[in-house]
């Protein structure tokens, strides 16, 4: 009779069992009793691109991946339904080389599940937080998009608007991070940016809010 108790090591959930009470089950069987999930702790499998993977390189410091692993910032699920999982994750892994088809290379994000919402197979998306020394905010709806570009408009001297292309690094909730195309002090229309034409003359009040020492007008 000992032989038909089979214990599993770990606990989990337990996944459907194609064998039938009187089935005779022998060691030689191709097909498994069942499966189990271990999902005390749950693995998210995640790919970077090139170009991602060489600036998450020269962001962090340490002499490997290994190294640089343990100065990232924590990351966030964002689940099929948009919800966000309330416990932060922590990439752990990087894989030894990039996929020739896709050009990318694999990370995985090990996330605690103690209240069992994660399950094994479930999609989302990952959210990264990289840091960004010196760069400038800029609400996403103070620009405007043509032709793959990003572009404000600057308010120069005798309040005359301009447009000026932007060089666009990454966002931070409603805001874009901004490298090239303003800097500090700038005044630029934070909105009626659809009724504006180039060289037109406006007359600006200020805002009530700043974002990154910029001077924002609408």
């Amino acid at each position: 009779m000992g032989y038909t108790n089979v214990k599993a090591t770990v606990s989990g959930y337990i996944g459907r069992i194609p064998k039938k009470q009187g089935s005779l089950v022998s060691p030689t069987d191709q097909t498994a009793l069942t499966q189990l999930s271990d999902i005390h702790e749950v693995h998210v499998y995640f790919a970077l691109a090139e170009n991602d993977f060489n600036s998450f390189n020269s962001n962090y410091p340490g002499n490997s991946p290994a190294d640089r692993i343990k100065h990232l910032p924590p990351v966030e699920l964002v689940l099929a339904d948009n919800s966000i999982y309330p416990i932060k994750g922590k990439i752990d892994m990087i894989d030894g080389q990039f996929d020739k088809n896709t050009g990318a290379i694999t990370l995985r994000a090990s996330f605690p599940n103690a209240s069992g919402t994660l399950r094994s197979g479930n999609t989302g998306k990952l959210r990264l937080g990289l840091k960004h020394d010196d760069a400038i905010l800029i609400p996403q709806s103070a620009t405007v998009e043509m032709q793959d570009k990003v572009f404000v408009f600057a308010v120069n001297k005798g309040n005359k608007v301009s447009k000026m292309p932007i060089t666009v690094i990454g966002k931070s909730g409603n805001n874009y991070l901004i490298k090239d195309g303003v800097k500090s002090g700038d005044q630029i229309v934070l909105s009626g940016l659809d009724r504006l034409q180039e060289g037109q003359v406006i007359t600006p009040e200020k805002a009530g809010d700043k974002a990154a020492g910029l001077k924002l007008n609408n």
